[in-house]
Parts: structure tokens; C-alpha cells; sequence
């Protein structure tokens, strides 16, 4: 299928591992240009490696500054599409919690989408064109044991993107969820240490269990979520916006 993206700028967040680097190795292999954009100045540099039309910005999304540096490089250019994703907050049970820890989570989950969100669709409106996607978890759906954090904040970003998609669909531009489940990463591995110091099982338990409340019996590849990653991001996906889609190997039991 050719997604006609030769020369079309995205821009990528958390593009230095994980699912944000395989889509953006997705999009340059589909010969777009990508603005990569993560804390790790060593990390992006090697997708530099991989192609001429890697573009970097080394900050952290959640400040204000970033933001800025990610604007003005994009300048006066058409931006085609952008993924909006970041690691999550700690792990955490509900009553090992302080305010502090949801002041932190609000930042780092909510608000600073809600910034580049909306300084992108300007542009975009402009445009009348624009593909979103931002990547959170299945845990909006299937709340995960130990992330009060993320299953919380992470579902105020669903309200945010089901309203936006609401007002500006007419305008030719779409927004959508990926709620990846249980994908072979290191968040994921992180996860698995927090859960078996905590109940004080063996990791290779802790993974065995969430590998198991799969229907698929295995954990999914970067590489694979990207495909759609990368759909959603083309001109064929006009018809697709405000949707929360999973990506979970079966593991989310509602209907919706």
C-alpha cells in the first residue's frame, strides 16, 4: 500500500525507544521526513544514522521550552502528522499515592498534550489536514494493576481527544487513540520489576501472569504496532477519527 508519505513531515515524540521509535522508523522507511523528539541526545542520534530526513529535538516533552524548540522547527512548513507520546508516570497502588505524586501526573500525562495538541491543530486547521495519533495504554480501558497514575490520567486524554476530534473533524483533520497492551519494551519491563517487588514474586512469574491474560499467549512487537500507527497517520484513515483502538493481543474484554 503506498501512504503517500515521500517528503511529508511528522513529528514522532518518545522516538528514542519503544513504540515511538518504531514508528518512527516506520514513517522513514515510507519515505517521510521526521522530527524526532526525546530526552536522549545519544538515541536519537543513531536514527540520524538511518536516514538523511531525520530532523532532532532533545528535550523533554513535559516542559514548555521543548514545545517551543518543537514549533520552531517545524516553521512555516506543512506538518502532515504527529504522534503524541511519552513515558508514563511511576507505578503505583492508589494508597501509596500523595498529591504530589497527581500534580505530577497531570503534568506529565495531561497537560503538556493538551499544549502541543493545540499548537499543532492551529496549523493543521490551516492546512485543512492533519493526522494525530496519540499512543497511551490499554489500561483505558482495562484499568492495569499498580498504575492508579496512568489509569487515570490517561483517561482524561480520551475526553480530551473525543471532544477535539468532535469540533474539527470538518476541518480534514482526524485524532486517535492507540491503546497498546502488553508489548515487548522496557516500560513494560519496568512494570514487571515494580509488580514483583511489591507482591515479592519472581519476575519471570510476573511476566508469565500478563503474558497469560493475553488471548494470543505472547507479548507484542514494536514493529507490528506501528503498521497501524503509521495508517492511521496517512491520508487513507480520513474516515477514522476520535476512535480509541487496541492493540492488545485480545486482552481488553468490553465490546467497545
Amino acid at each position: 500500500m503506498n501512504l503517500q508519505f515521500d517528503k511529508e513531515l511528522f513529528i514522532v515524540g518518545g522516538a528514542s525507544s519503544g513504540l515511538g521509535e518504531a514508528i518512527a522508523k516506520a514513517l522513514l522507511k515510507e519515505g517521510a521526513r521526521v522530527i524526532a523528539i526525546a530526552r536522549s541526545e545519544d538515541k536519537l542520534e543513531k536514527l540520524k544514522t538511518i536516514s538523511d530526513r531525520v530532523e532532532v529535538v532533545v528535550g523533554s516533552l513535559f516542559e514548555a521550552a521543548t514545545l517551543d524548540q518543537i514549533m520552531k522547527q517545524i516553521d512555516d512548513r506543512k506538518i502532515t502528522g504527529a504522534v503524541i507520546n511519552a513515558g508514563g508516570p511511576p507505578a503505583m497502588s492508589v494508597m501509596n499515592t500523595t498529591l504530589e505524586d497527581w500534580d505530577a501526573a497531570y503534568q506529565s500525562v495531561f497537560r503538556w498534550k493538551v499544549d502541543l495538541t493545540q499548537r499543532l491543530v492551529k496549523k493543521m486547521i490551516d492546512q485543512q489536514y492533519g493526522r494525530i495519533v496519540f499512543v497511551e495504554s490499554i489500561s483505558v480501558k482495562n484499568p492495569v494493576e499498580n498504575l492508579v497514575l496512568s489509569n487515570s490520567m490517561r483517561m482524561a486524554v480520551v475526553g480530551y481527544v473525543k471532544t477535539l476530534a468532535q469540533e474539527i473533524g470538518h476541518h480534514g483533520v482526524t485524532l486517535n487513540i492507540l491503546a497498546p497492551g502488553y508489548h515487548a519494551t522496557q516500560r513494560l519491563e519496568n512494570l514487571f520489576k515494580k509488580n514483583s517487588e511489591l507482591k515479592n514474586i519472581p519476575v519471570e512469574d510476573i511476566r508469565a501472569t500478563f503474558i497469560n491474560q493475553t488471548k494470543v499467549k505472547t507479548l507484542g512487537e514494536a514493529d507490528d504496532f506501528a503498521t497501524l500507527g503509521i495508517w492511521l497517520l496517512s491520508p487513507q484513515s480520513r474516515y477514522v477519527t476520535g476512535q480509541t483502538i487496541s492493540v492488545d493481543g485480545g486482552l481488553a474484554q468490553g465490546v467497545f
